[in-house]
């Protein structure tokens, strides 16, 4: 197999046209030396999250092919959702898995970002440990604003995009490219309709706010459930584990007298962000593979 491995996980502003989906799925498939993992929807955000791993070259060519699938089918003119978005390709950000390091991932990315201007216009800012200025580190910051708010904050120096002249693509918005860590993309919903509370433990959990290191967090109603959710990207899950956060949510639910219905995870998760799970539940400090009754299995059928 390869002996380079680049994930890549793309966010894009289309979560409820199936059709759509499809046809973006199917030409990622069809480009050689990457796989398509997960493919993960959500009609309230309209949005969606695709991953793929394969080698540099093969990531760089799938990115292109996402573009060149998604421009035509999305127009941000007429896209409502919940999540912020400032691009049809909304972010594009790579991590090292195997053979390759961050900087590899950073110089990829600006091979990337350049090819995205050059062949279809989009303007590109380089985020995360991309960044070409501190201010640019965190995706939050660049997308303030949103699309709408975009034609005329890209008029400011101070926003220049990295690649690109200074004006939106009219349809598809800009971009942020990046290197980074594995981000888990974790949401927690809470039975009750008042985003007000969604929001106000969002705040109180996010690093940014004074609550946890590596946590982003955004309060949401989604209507379709009746619930409101606290929507996190987790990045670095090994410092800020998985349990830690869902705790605190929980105690900061109880303040306003709600409590969590159930958790999702957008995506793919490492297996070492699970086993912090089964650790401070179960009370068990080590969980190797050769426990799972259907690894040893498999590793006895293939002797």
């Amino acid at each position: 197999m390869w002996e380079k491995i680049v994930e890549c996980v793309p966010n894009v502003s289309e979560g409820r046209n199936q059709e759509t989906i499809r046809a973006l799925a199917a030409a990622l498939e069809r480009v050689s030396e990457i796989k398509l993992l997960d493919v993960e929807s959500d009609p309230d955000h309209n949005r969606s999250v695709f991953t793929f791993a394969g080698t540099p070259e093969g990531v760089k060519a799938a990115v292109m092919a996402l573009f060149a699938a998604a421009l035509p089918r999305i127009d941000l003119r007429k896209h409502r959702g919940e999540h912020p978005r400032m691009g049809a390709v909304d972010v594009v950000p790579f991590v090292p898995v195997r053979g390759v390091t961050m900087e590899d991932c950073v110089i990829l990315s600006r091979e990337v970002g350049q090819g995205i201007w050059e062949r279809f216009q989009v303007p590109v800012y380089l985020y995360a440990n991309s960044a070409t200025r501190p201010e640019r580190e965190d995706l939050a910051a660049i997308r303030k604003g949103e699309f709408e708010g975009f034609f005329e904050k890209i008029k400011d120096p101070a926003w220049a995009p990295d690649f690109g002249e200074p004006e939106v693509h009219p349809t598809a918005g800009v971009v942020a490219v990046g290197a980074r860590e594995f981000l888990i993309a974790y949401n927690v919903y809470l039975n009750t309709d008042d985003v007000r509370i969604a929001k106000a433990i969002a705040r109180a959990i996010r690093g940014s706010s004074g609550g946890l290191r590596y946590v982003k967090a955004l309060g949401f109603e989604i209507k379709e459930r009746g619930l409101v959710q606290v929507s996190m990207n987790l990045t670095n899950y090994k410092k800020t584990p998985i349990p830690r956060v869902l705790e605190l949510i929980r105690r900061e639910a109880a303040r306003y007298g709600v409590s969590v219905v159930e958790s999702e995870i957008v995506g793919l998760v490492p297996q070492g962000a699970l086993d912090q799970v089964v650790e401070y539940y179960l009370q068990l400090p080590r969980l190797e593979p050769q426990m799972v009754f259907e690894r040893r299995l498999e590793e006895a059928l293939k002797g």
